[in-house]
C-alpha cells in the first residue's frame, strides 16, 4: 500500500494492479445489469490506496472513467451517491477534463455542474488545495 511518503513499491503496484483489474471486472457485470450507480461507487472505492504510482492511477483513472461514462441520469445518481464520495468524483472530474476528449469532457461538465450544485464549492477548493490525493 502507498505510505505517507506518497510512494508505492513496485510489488505493491502490481498487487493493485491485480484489483484494479478486479473492479474493472466487477464494474463490467454492473453495468450490463443496468446499475451505473453501483457500478461508479464501486470505481470510487479505494481511491487514496493508489497515490503515487502512476501505472496505479492510469489503470484506475480507465476504470473510473469507464463507470462516469455510463452515467445518463445525473440528478439521480448524485441523489444516490453517498457525500464521502463526492469530493473524490471531483478529483476524477478534473482528470477527465484534463484529456481533452470530447466526450470525456461534456460528460465530466455535464455530472461537475450538477455535484458543484449539490455540494457546494467546498468540493472544488478541496480538489485544488489537495496536494497527497492526487488522481
Amino acid at each position: 500500500m502507498a505510505g505517507a511518503e506518497g510512494f508505492v513499491e513496485a510489488d505493491n503496484a502490481e498487487a493493485i494492479i491485480t484489483r484494479i483489474e478486479h473492479k474493472s471486472r466487477k464494474i463490467e457485470t454492473l453495468l450490463k445489469q443496468y446499475k451505473p450507480v453501483e457500478a461508479l461507487k464501486t470505481a470510487l472505492e479505494g481511491t487514496y490506496a493508489i497515490i503515487g504510482d502512476e501505472r496505479c492511477k492510469s489503470a484506475h483513472w480507465l476504470v473510473v472513467h469507464r463507470a462516469i461514462m455510463a452515467i445518463k441520469d445525473v440528478d439521480g445518481m448524485l441523489s444516490s451517491l453517498d457525500p464521502e464520495y463526492y469530493d473524490i468524483l471531483m478529483k476524477y472530474l478534473y482528470r477527465g477534463l484534463a484529456t481533452g476528449d470530447r466526450p470525456t469532457c461534456d460528460q465530466c461538465l455535464r455530472i461537475h455542474e450538477k455535484l458543484t450544485e449539490k455540494a457546494g464549492l467546498g468540493c472544488i477548493l478541496r480538489f485544488l488545495t489537495d496536494t497527497v490525493h492526487t488522481v
